[in-house]
């Protein structure tokens, strides 16, 4: 199809040179320039997340679990599983190291953007205090700086549409549930599963964040637990090629011999690419839920959305290739995405692995499908006002049955293209802001140690 060549196209030039340099030499110089500080505050990261610190009388709407848990809902789920697969048959096993690379800079990016999210929130139309890369900008930067805002926001309302995650749950269910069982799969039924997925999504979606942080919280403990399980079933009933599995991934890495073209910078861009939808480090939708925490503590919040990385994209990602590779699903044969990934549970766990990993997946999907209206309503809501913002969750739900029913080449491009348009106003805006960044991270580090002494 004609349009699809061209979205595809958009997209591959969108990921050129100059993102990477941004993503990946932004993430470096944060690093650097915070002499790995968030690295060094894990354990009190750890602590903040379990609500050490939690206050109800301090401003936002939802604690630091819950910023946390809607982030993940909207990272942690296709782009771990359907985005990994797609990774590793467009790059091969090498594709995951560059995963894991762009995951560990985008630890000190999370903490940049999202401390600065919390650092320079604004109000609505409404009044509502609301944080994300455009607040950031405006009230960080200027008002001056407000058209680089709204070209965040208009890309925002697209890059967070459901059409990915219906896409694959869809695919996953033709294949493994109804294809299986005699039911006629096509455009009707695909259409049918998204008129269904409509009005689950309505039900929660307009109950606003709050309900939202509530579903989240308590699905994204479940969905990762479930699919952590059968994962690690999958690696320790073969854990002789566990070693061969990183081998091949480290080898993999460098000799680019799986790309198109055997380039190396292929491989680095679909690493890339893939690990950037996987926890959306320097894209700017998880400030937005961060930005939204209950907490004084600018700081404070970074360092939870700074955990954001190492559990999607460090663990779930690696685990998720681990089984993919073990079973050696990955280069035998014409699946992609989604149904590689049933594959590789259907022949570890004959009878049962692919429905179990459908389940996974029905939540994984759901949830994203959850949080990411939350996402778009905030940047429809900066543009047009807070009132008119439920016009958008309207478009939202209609998009779904599209999403039903497109192919996965189109939403991919639609996605990564969106994706990769965001990225430039949140991190062009971390970067000049990043003193900001240094000095309260400084102030609060020293109060910590003040406190702990006195203790």
């Amino acid at each position: 199809m004609e349009f699809e060549r061209i979205i595809t196209g958009f997209s591959d030039l969108a990921w050129g040179t100059p993102l990477l340099v941004l993503l990946l030499g932004g993430g470096l110089f944060f690093m650097v320039y915070s002499r790995l500080l968030p690295f060094r505050y894990i354990r009190h990261a750890i602590a903040i997340l379990l609500g050490k610190y939690d206050n109800p009388d301090e401003p936002g709407q939802i604690n630091h679990y819950q910023a946390l848990s809607t982030a993940l809902a909207a990272t942690v789920g296709m782009g771990n599983i359907s985005g990994v697969a797609i990774a590793i048959t467009m790059g091969g096993p090498g594709a995951i190291f560059w995963m894991w690379m762009s995951a560990i800079l985008g630890v000190t990016t999370k903490y940049f953007t999202c401390t600065l999210a919390v650092m320079f929130r604004g109000r609505d139309s409404n009044g509502e205090l609301q944080g994300g890369p455009m607040y950031v900008i405006v009230e960080g930067l200027g008002q001056h700086w407000r058209p680089m805002a709204v070209f965040f926001c208009l890309l925002g309302m697209i890059g967070v549409l459901p059409m990915f995650q219906v896409n694959q749950l869809t695919q996953i269910i033709r294949d493994v549930v109804l294809i299986p069982n005699g039911v006629q799969a096509g455009f009707t039924s695909n259409l049918i599963s998204g008129l269904v997925f409509s009005a689950l999504v309505a039900i929660v979606i307009f109950g606003g964040i709050k309900r939202i942080g509530k579903v989240t919280g308590r699905l994204v403990p479940i969905m990762v637990v479930l699919y952590v399980i059968s994962v690690l079933f999958i690696i320790f009933t073969n854990t002789d090629r566990i070693i061969p599995s990183f081998a091949l991934i480290f080898n993999d890495a460098f000799t680019a011999e799986s790309v198109l073209g055997g380039s190396l910078g292929a491989l680095i861009v679909t690493g890339v690419r893939r690990a950037a939808f996987s926890n959306e480090a320097g894209i700017g939708t998880a400030p937005m839920a961060h930005g939204a925490a209950k907490t004084n503590e600018p700081v404070r919040e970074g360092l939870v959305a700074m955990l954001g990385p190492v559990v999607d994209t460090i663990i779930v990602c690696t685990m998720t290739a681990l089984a993919l590779i073990i079973t050696g699903v990955w280069n035998s044969g014409e699946s992609d995405g989604i149904t590689l990934t049933a594959e590789a549970f259907e022949m570890a766990m004959p009878g049962f692995g692919s429905y179990l990993l459908t389940i996974s997946v029905s939540v994984f999907a759901i949830s994203t499908m959850l949080a990411f209206p939350y996402y778009g309503t905030k940047c429809f809501a900066f543009i047009f006002g807070a009132r008119r913002s439920y016009l958008y969750k309207w478009f939202y739900i209609l998009t779904i049955p599209l999403g039903t029913t497109a192919t996965l080449g189109m939403v991919l491009g639609i996605f990564d293209g969106a994706y990769a348009l965001m990225a430039f106003p949140t991190m062009i805006s971390a970067l000049l802001l990043s003193p900001s960044v240094v000095r309260a991270s400084r102030d609060y580090f020293n109060k910590l140690k003040n406190r702990n002494c006195a203790d």
